[in-house]
């Protein structure tokens, strides 16, 4: 995890930044008071950035204390902006003072030095999930993610991986869903040249790709029963068969496994097996749908929109009201709805500003048609993404 030091001398929002970081579970570090202490990113006013003698003395004591990336955060500015220099070397972000923007620019702010590895997560039960994620991620039991579709399951497997032992071993994950029957369990366990028309050549399959890491079996409740009988297999033994070959190859795998389905109901209708089911179900966690977790709109909207922006331009400004408005719609979607919303906005705000007007819900769009139509043609609609 990166050390972020933070020089709070003539910075009024240095605290509720710190506290925010704290929240993410962020490595902070107060400047100058343990400057000996190495850190990864700088982050310091534009106010402080002048008393120390402008950009080349801030970059010279970055260098002092190994810091490779730096913020400088102006207060109270004319204008909302964001800079990134030097391929995000250098951020500049200036923060007018307007206490309904402070919480999104500060969000902003805090995902533009975290690493990639960082959940967007702000509600309590979000954080409850993620404490229970990285307690399960230091052992090597069989996880069993269940959830509404769009809630983050393969993110949640993700965060397993990497806070584990085998972080540093690949993750792979498999939509069992998006295979074909004929060819699943060739991708699952490998196969030899020859073993079926069309396989030119050996292939070793995914389970043991994923060797010494982690497999993801996304959808599980799609595979075909035929398959689910091998799996367990492997599994039980940890070994895998190629298709043609005659001999086990012994697997070190971690599987996390994902459904959005109600298992029990799939076990009584006979499309999934009981005893897979129980060998997958060590522990089990569950997503929540959005709806739910109303607090980790601001972060995720935030992650979506510096995701999708163009990296040379400055990182739209969400308007309060306009998060208010993310706030109060039920999300059937999820995430994956959130997302589409958030890119029609930035389609049609303007001034990289998104408002409660660019603010387009699936239920509404019929009826917004023709307004958006008369804004194009009255020609005040800007396109910025």
């Amino acid at each position: 995890m990166k050390n972020i030091g933070i020089i709070k001398e003539n910075f009024d929002l240095a605290h509720k930044l710190i506290k925010l970081f704290n929240a993410k579970q962020l490595n902070v570090v107060e400047l100058p008071l343990y400057n000996s202490v190495q850190i990864e990113s700088l982050v310091l006013s534009a106010a402080k950035e002048i008393e120390m003698g402008g950009q080349q003395a801030v970059i010279e004591y970055s260098r002092n204390t190994k810091a490779d990336q730096i913020m400088i955060i102006e207060e109270r500015a004319k204008h909302y902006k964001t800079e990134i220099n030097f391929g995000g070397k250098l951020i500049k972000i200036s923060l007018p003072e307007n206490e309904d923007t402070v919480d999104w620019i500060l969000e902003l702010a805090s995902q533009m030095l975290a690493s990639e590895e960082l959940v967007m997560a702000n509600d309590i039960r979000s954080r409850e999930l993620l404490a229970l994620a990285k307690k399960v991620a230091s052992t090597n039991v069989t996880v069993f993610i269940n959830g509404p579709t769009g809630t983050g399951k393969e993110i949640i497997s993700n965060y397993i991986h990497n806070n584990s032992t085998r972080s540093g071993s690949p993750f792979v994950a498999v939509n069992c869903a998006a295979i074909p029957e004929n060819m699943l369990e060739a991708i699952l366990f490998g196969h030899e040249k020859g073993s079926f028309t069309g396989a030119s050549q050996a292939n070793k399959g995914i389970f043991r790709a994923a060797d010494g890491g982690t497999l993801l079996l996304d959808e599980i409740s799609e595979m075909p029963l035929s398959l689910q009988s091998k799996l367990l297999r492997v599994l039980q033994e940890r070994k895998v068969t190629p298709i043609g070959g005659s001999k086990d190859v012994e697997v070190d795998v971690r599987v996390v496994a994902t459904t959005n389905r109600d298992m029990i109901v799939e076990i009584k209708k006979g499309s999934f097996r009981e005893d897979l089911y129980y060998r997958l179900n060590v522990f089990p966690l569950r997503t929540l749908a959005l709806s739910d977790r109303p607090d980790d709109i601001l972060p995720i909207s935030a992650a979506l929109l510096k995701k999708h922006a163009n990296k040379e331009d400055s990182l739209p400004l969400l308007t309060k009201r306009a998060l208010d408005v993310l706030k109060e719609h039920t999300w059937p979607g999820n995430v994956r709805e959130l997302e589409n919303v958030l890119q029609r906005a930035m389609v049609i705000c303007n001034e990289n500003t998104i408002t409660e007007n660019d603010i387009m819900i699936d239920n509404s769009i019929l009826s917004t048609e023709k307004s958006l139509a008369d804004r194009i043609q009255s020609g005040n609609m800007v396109a910025t993404a």
